[in-house]
């Protein structure tokens, strides 16, 4: 009985960093970069999958509707995910949910490279999604709690351009992969960094010092947002080109909108809901999460148009995924660069509405310029400065005023809208692409597309505007000092 308890307690408890470590000057600057391995692999992943999608139609002989659910099926379950995954890590400690996200993460990846069918990828990519939300549920509550007050919006700067170098590399690596390996390999590259991450995080991330456990589990609450999301995105996919009926996606609207609702009544009188509502009471929260939507949506859409309408066109996949680099490259660059570049003493509500503005800007260009492979790295760079300007900016506006005891739920919140814009960018882009006019003298489905971005970016303008005007201090959800 000794060893099977023994092995229980190593199993359940987080293991604290080495002394040596953990009171070292940049204890926390280590903590940061570990956090960076799981941003890296997860972008890496995302932005490379949106480049199998021609190998995957030929291989499975499946429509591009069916082949969006690669990346679908990952996004919803992520999204319904990650606010639970938030609130467990809360209660049971964020490094050890971050690194089980990470095991399972890994093992998923590995079996999607040996998927035998479409319907078997799809199924790995969803347990690939457990995984990921285990860690992007404590991914900025982990750097938020590790970086002192005055340096959390660089430490999610360097977060930001981790994510952004993970979606610079995917279409370049994703390119070179699908047009010489084969599509397979674009999975198995996540292996290695995956058990590199896992023994990082075993030695360099700080133990959970405050445990919160809830006195439940709001299931009820879970089941209401699986389904609204489930059912809202599944009407914009089936309109986009599987054999559903008219009727059939209308009532998949329906059931979204009545879901949506539930959970929200759920939440008022759950005594332990899901999602504290309260939590959405604050300006800065409520604007700075629809802006994290938009802005994800913003920055995904592109990644699926580009290289359809590049390969359309005649361009091989190697050079789509070197022209769609200029985009993430652009975002690690705004990432990093504006926190040094921009007076200290802006405000994060202004630095939200610049970076949000020549996102604006670049995708009014991108709609009346050609798409080609010459006139795109400009845009695209252009674009990726504005939201690597703005999503830092934004996520410290948020976690500034989320308490340090639902730092969890708060990162999981901030997430799931990024999950949630990613899953509409696939979706939007998708839809337009295959209901405009192809051709002619009306707008093509890539013009419609871009249209939907450009909607989104004003969005992203209006809620940065709406946002808090005076500068935050360090709130309630500061970092606090001594993690072990």
């Amino acid at each position: 009985m000794p060893r099977p308890r023994s092995a229980l307690k190593v199993l359940t408890r987080e293991r604290p960093r080495p002394d040596r470590i953990r009171t070292h000057p940049l204890a926390w600057w280590l903590a940061v970069a570990t956090v960076c391995f799981g941003a890296f692999m997860g972008q890496l992943d995302a932005s490379i999958v949106t480049l199998t999608y021609g190998s995957l139609q030929r291989e499975f002989g499946a429509s591009l509707a069916a082949v969006e659910w690669v990346s679908l099926a990952y996004l919803l379950t992520l999204v319904a995910l990650l606010v639970p995954m938030g609130r467990l890590s809360d209660a049971h400690g964020r490094k050890l949910m971050y690194l089980y996200g990470f095991v399972v993460f890994t093992v998923a990846s590995a079996a999607c490279g040996l998927a035998p069918a479409l319907g078997a990828l799809v199924g790995f990519r969803i347990l690939q999604a457990v995984g990921a939300a285990l860690m992007q549920a404590n991914s900025v509550a982990l750097v938020t709690t590790s970086a002192p007050p005055d340096r959390m919006r660089t430490a999610l700067g360097v977060q930001a351009a981790a994510q952004a170098l993970g979606l610079a590399l995917g279409p370049t690596v994703g390119g070179a992969l699908v047009a010489t390996l084969g599509w397979r390999w674009v999975f198995g590259v996540n292996v290695p960094i995956g058990l590199l991450a896992l023994v990082a995080g075993q030695y360099l991330l700080p133990r959970t010092r405050a445990h919160h456990p809830s006195s439940g589990f709001d299931w009820a609450g879970l089941g209401w947002l699986a389904l609204a999301t489930t059912s809202a995105l599944l009407g914009v996919s089936a309109a986009s080109g599987l054999p559903v009926p008219g009727w059939g996606i209308a009532v998949l609207f329906v059931v979204a909108g009545a879901a949506g609702w539930a959970f929200v009544a759920r939440q008022r009188r759950a005594a332990a809901p899901l999602l504290d509502l309260a939590l959405l009471r604050g300006r800065a929260v409520s604007t700075g999460l629809v802006g994290a939507l938009c802005g994800y949506l913003v920055l995904f859409g592109p990644l699926v148009l580009v290289p359809i309408t590049l390969t359309t066109g005649g361009t091989s996949e190697l050079v789509a995924g070197l022209v769609l680099t200029a985009l993430p490259g652009g975002f690690a660059l705004g990432a990093t660069a504006a926190d040094r570049l921009l007076p200290r003493g802006l405000s994060e509500r202004a630095r939200c509405l610049l970076g949000a503005l020549g996102c604006v800007g670049a995708l009014a260009a991108m709609v009346v310029l050609p798409m080609t492979d010459r006139t795109l790295p400009l845009v695209l760079a252009l674009l990726g400065l504005g939201l690597g300007t703005f999503t830092p900016a934004n996520n410290a506006m948020i976690m500034g005023s989320i308490p340090a005891g639902s730092s969890g739920t708060g990162g999981g919140l901030v997430n799931m809208a990024r999950g949630l814009g990613t899953a509409l960018g696939v979706a939007l882009v998708t839809l337009a692409l295959h209901i405009a006019p192809p051709g002619g003298t009306g707008l093509n489905g890539a013009r419609w597309a871009v249209l939907i971005l450009l909607a989104a970016a004003v969005i992203t303008v209006a809620a940065a505007w709406l946002g808090p005007r005076k500068p935050l201090g360090p709130g309630p959800g500061a970092p606090r000092r001594g993690q072990s």
